[in-house]
């Protein structure tokens, strides 16, 4: 029977094309934004599992006020999972969704503690990563992006989490084929990727699609990646748009609480 899609000799020339993207975006991106680099965890794992579960779908001030409100609220994961249901989405509520957020984090924690006895997700760090990624996978409500947040940030471990600005970016750069859903996306930006360029590559990735690829339309005239973006390509020839370069340069813009949070660092009170 014949071969069905692409050839291997065409698979492999496209990620090295894709490669070298990569290459020149982090080099770009990383003078952007100072090179960042994991320095060790910025919470415990299951904080940052909870805490990935409270930003689903809402605002990163809220997520994170609802967080704190929980750990203010219960001296420990025992005193969250055996709480009323109903009492829980009243402390989490200003997260969004609560309703639905306080029994998934419930049966998460639940789940953990049958299989481990525990709440400590300490071995994760010892597991080959894949091993690791399938476990938080097995989670009720756990996704891949999910457990590569968990697996990026509280271990440093080379799981790249695909967010909208991730998929975004990549997919306008020409790392991502038109059609790859979110799940592919992992995927093909990990088989590119060095161990050591994961956790730059996302951060920057972000900063970038938050500063300057904007949705819908990114800002095309202060990128640095304009000679190798596809999307720009359509720009030039009037397929399609982009923003006009804002007042306020970015360097002079305030901080955003993201960018503080995707360095690990705390934001205030």
């Amino acid at each position: 029977m014949p071969r069905k899609g692409p050839s291997r000799r065409k698979l492999a020339a496209d990620r090295r094309r894709r490669r070298a993207k990569v290459e020149i975006a982090l080099e770009r991106l990383g003078e952007c934004y100072d090179h960042p680099r994991w320095a060790g965890p910025r919470l415990d794992a299951v904080s940052e599992l909870v805490l990935t579960i409270l930003s689903q779908n809402t605002a990163d001030v809220n997520s994170h006020r609802a967080f704190v409100a929980l750990r203010e609220r219960y001296p420990g994961w025992e005193a969250v999972l055996e709480a009323p249901t109903d009492e829980l989405t009243d402390v989490i509520r200003p997260g969004g969704l609560a309703p639905t957020k306080a029994p998934r984090i419930q049966h998460v924690l639940a789940e953990i503690r049958d299989a481990r006895g525990n709440f400590d997700l300490g071995f994760l760090a010892d597991l080959p990563l894949e091993a690791a990624r399938e476990w938080l996978d097995s989670l009720p409500g756990i996704g891949r992006k999910t457990a590569a947040i968990v697996l990026l940030f509280g271990f440093g471990r080379p799981a790249l989490p695909v967010d909208t600005h991730v998929f975004r970016v990549a997919q306008r750069l020409g790392l991502l084929p038109p059609k790859a859903d979110l799940l592919r996306a992992h995927d093909l930006l990990e088989e590119v990727l060095q161990p050591e360029e994961v956790y730059p590559f996302h951060v920057e990735l972000i900063r970038h699609g938050r500063d300057t690829c904007w949705a819908p339309r990114p800002i095309c005239a202060i990128c640095p990646l304009t000679d190798i973006c596809d999307y720009f390509s359509l720009v030039q020839r009037g397929k399609a748009k982009s923003a006009p370069p804002p007042r306020q340069a970015s360097a002079d813009r305030p901080p955003r609480y993201h960018d503080e949070l995707i360095h690990g660092w705390m934001p205030p009170e």
